[in-house]
């Protein structure tokens, strides 16, 4: 008999002993962790995931909710609207409230001053209803308006309070 015959009739002749399949059997990374840890770390990212979705869903200011803003517009602790401070270089601060004046504005500024201080708003990047009643801070191009003291198309927006 030649040592290949032999060879095989012992593996032949030797039991087979049945191997273990496990589910993790194939990921390397997985084989040897007892399973207690393995459901820990299942448990941490699962929770790193859960945490990170409902962070996401703050707004600036600790305000939850989504705003409605124009494509290239951001979303940050610093204000809601467009960065371009060349475009968007005057400033005002107020309580908005809605409605504009003779079809001028579609929301206004209340300042300290009285109505001959309001800043009358239109805003082409932002969605002014979402911050009505709330004070804030506005940045835009004044425009020269017929029946506004003064004409705002609104690209950047602050909440103050």
């Amino acid at each position: 008999m030649d040592t290949t015959e032999q060879t095989q009739q012992q593996q032949q002749a030797a039991p087979k002993v049945p191997q273990k399949a496990t589910l993790f059997a194939k990921f390397s990374f997985v084989r040897g962790l007892p399973l207690p840890m393995l459901v820990a770390v299942l448990v941490v990212i699962g929770a790193g995931i859960f945490t990170g979705y409902f962070l996401s869903q703050k707004g600036p200011a600790g305000i939850s909710g989504k705003f409605e803003v124009a494509p290239g517009a951001k979303v940050t602790g610093e204000g809601i609207g467009l960065e371009d401070t060349k475009t968007f270089r005057d400033s005002a601060t107020g309580v908005l409230k809605k409605g504009g004046v003779d079809g001028e504005g579609t929301h206004h500024l209340e300042r300290d001053g009285g109505p001959s201080q309001n800043a009358y708003l239109t805003s082409s990047v932002i969605n002014l209803n979402e911050f009505v009643d709330k004070k804030v801070e506005v940045w835009g191009e004044t425009f020269k308006g017929q029946k506004a003291g003064w004409l705002m198309d609104v690209g950047r927006i602050k909440i103050l309070e």
